[in-house]
């Protein structure tokens, strides 16, 4: 009896240790929580004080959702840049940049100074049945004067409700005649697959460039594939162009990777400070092609859903991934409503492809002293491996199966595209002549780049080079240092060997220079499907995409640990 009563007491001290710790824990929390929330309260309601004493006897008047709007914008960049506050002024471009669509012309603006001009006109748009032109200068929206106004404010004026109709004046560029033109507002629809078509000698690998990430666009680039594969029924290859492609719907990216495998895949899934938040998501629908050879295409500006997409199918060792290390964007926002049609987006989880890795780049939750985000470092990066074994790492983008050398563009390209001059000789070209070659045969002769050299003669594009700009920091810092004095002759002789000339500029650049004004002449009469067709003809990425599907044991032996 005494044995059996010591080993039930035995029992409770441990119990009631259990409950006394539990109950303090839950104290504890429970203090934490309520000291968390008094914290909120306070902060809110001192900040709601600050606004109605500067409301009522700030010295000028003030705007209060400008001021609002700054107040919270600046409370969001202690976070990430994703997460950001939408007014009900910017929601129409948020719900452009998810669906792809909006109320408008389809042509975007300009500015040169107080001069407006029309930019890029989409095909089939309601600004291109009305005869606009690139170039063309705009004169005033709904009798209203163009002059001082922004882009912003332009955009303003030509958006609307499809259906609905303006009034505006134009100088045409190509007879000079101002002309008063009506147009009515349609639903523009700005495809996320601009471009599809065939690539290689043998025009038997599929190419289809994907820019965005928009409600339906997995459907669209299922039909580009289905269409070509009308054309031609003996295609052997198939290349996805993400390359620049910023991301967008989680679940479009998640139905692009089911085109290509089966269902019931898990592809990505995510992870949150809440619970609920976590989800798996597997691919639900019949796959368009299990077995096809595939390539996909980035660069450092493919981020996000670009990055799912990439990352799972290199995880799962159905393709090979082709050009840069991706931008290394693992987070996912998730938008919430505020009132007065008002949103907040905000980066509620991390993503993690099949192999188990994120692959974010910069550690925002851990910033430097001076505020600075810095990257994951290489000790924290984490090993995966994919279906088959292969080596993958976390933490800095997706790396590519075969990396692309894809060279700067030169200072100079840069410079002459910036200041106009590309798209206004493009302008004169389409003036004087009225149809061009084929885009992916159109090229410009020496005689027309002589000319453009000519043209050029007098107008100012002056630029300093890389190592030119390198030189005037060394001579600001000497200088604030006392110490320029004693090299300024020498600083004088190297910034003499340094000028460039221009001229012998336009030579060396000459094939770079030549693919600018190329493309820009080609959106003339091809729009953008001409530009990307154009584009393609001299393309590393493409050329490695197509030698090595062209290469079934090599492509083969990629794929394997």
């Amino acid at each position: 009896m005494n044995n059996g009563k010591k080993k039930v007491g035995n029992r409770v001290k441990p119990f009631l240790s259990g409950v006394l710790l539990t109950l303090t824990l839950v104290i504890f929390v429970q203090a934490r929580t309520t000291d968390s929330y008094f914290e909120i309260s306070k902060n809110l309601d001192i900040f709601t004080n600050i606004f109605k004493e500067l409301n009522t006897n700030y010295v000028d008047p003030i705007a209060p959702g400008e001021l609002i709007k700054t107040g919270i914008d600046a409370m969001l960049n202690e976070l990430d840049p994703y997460t950001n506050y939408i007014t009900e002024s910017d929601i129409e471009e948020f719900e452009f940049q998810t669906t792809g669509k909006y109320g408008g012309i389809g042509a975007t603006m300009r500015k040169n100074g107080d001069t407006i001009r029309v930019g890029e006109v989409h095909e089939y748009s309601p600004a291109h049945k009305a005869g606009l032109h690139p170039g063309d200068r705009l004169i005033s929206v709904d009798n209203k004067s163009v002059v001082g106004k922004s882009l912003n404010d332009i955009s303003v004026l030509l958006k609307g409700a499809p259906g609905t109709q303006l009034n505006i004046k134009i100088k045409d560029i190509y007879t000079g005649q101002v002309i008063d033109k009506i147009i009515v507002r349609g639903e523009i629809e700005v495809s996320s697959v601009p471009y599809a078509g065939f690539v290689g000698d043998k025009n038997d690998i599929a190419y289809v460039r994907l820019t965005q990430f928009t409600q339906a666009c997995s459907r669209q680039v299922r039909s580009a594939l289905d269409s070509l594969k009308k054309v031609n029924p003996n295609m052997t290859a198939v290349v996805l162009d993400l390359r620049n492609n910023p991301g967008g719907l989680l679940n479009e990216a998640v139905a692009t990777c089911n085109l290509f495998v089966d269902r019931g895949q898990l592809i990505v899934s995510t992870k949150g400070k809440r619970k609920e938040i976590g989800q798996n998501f597997n691919t639900n629908d019949k796959p368009w092609d299990t077995k096809m050879p595939l390539a996909v295409l980035i660069n450092r500006s493919s981020a996000s859903a670009s990055e799912i997409v990439s990352g799972t199918i290199q995880d799962l060792d159905r393709g090979v991934i082709i050009g840069e290390r991706s931008y290394g964007k693992g987070l996912v926002q998730t938008t919430r409503p505020l009132g007065y049609n008002a949103r907040l987006k905000l980066t509620t989880a991390k993503y993690y492809t099949p192999s188990g890795r994120c692959i974010q780049a910069l550690d925002y939750s851990h910033r430097n002293e001076d505020g600075s985000v810095g990257h994951v470092p290489d000790s924290l990066k984490k090993e995966y491996k994919t279906k088959s074994g292969r080596k993958v790492l976390s933490g800095g983008g997706v790396e590519p199966d075969i990396d692309v050398d894809n060279k700067d563009i030169s200072q100079l390209a840069v410079t002459l595209y910036m200041k106009g001059y590309i798209f206004d000789y493009a302008t004169q070209y389409a003036k004087k002549n009225s149809s061009i070659a084929d885009p992916a045969k159109f090229k410009l002769s020496d005689a027309e780049y002589t000319a453009f050299a000519k043209w050029l003669e007098g107008k100012d594009y002056s630029y300093k080079t890389e190592t030119e700009v390198a030189l005037d920091s060394l001579k600001s810092v000497a200088k604030r240092e006392n110490r320029f004095d004693d090299f300024a002759s020498t600083y004088k002789d190297l910034e003499k060997k340094l000028a460039h000339n221009k001229n012998d500029d336009l030579n060396t650049y000459k094939k770079e220079v030549s693919t600018f004004l190329e493309s820009e002449i080609i959106s003339r009469y091809y729009y953008l499907r001409g530009r990307i067709s154009h584009g393609l003809t001299d393309d590393k990425y493409i050329a490695s995409a197509v030698t090595t599907l062209n290469a079934t044991t090599e492509y083969s032996a990629i794929l394997k640990p």
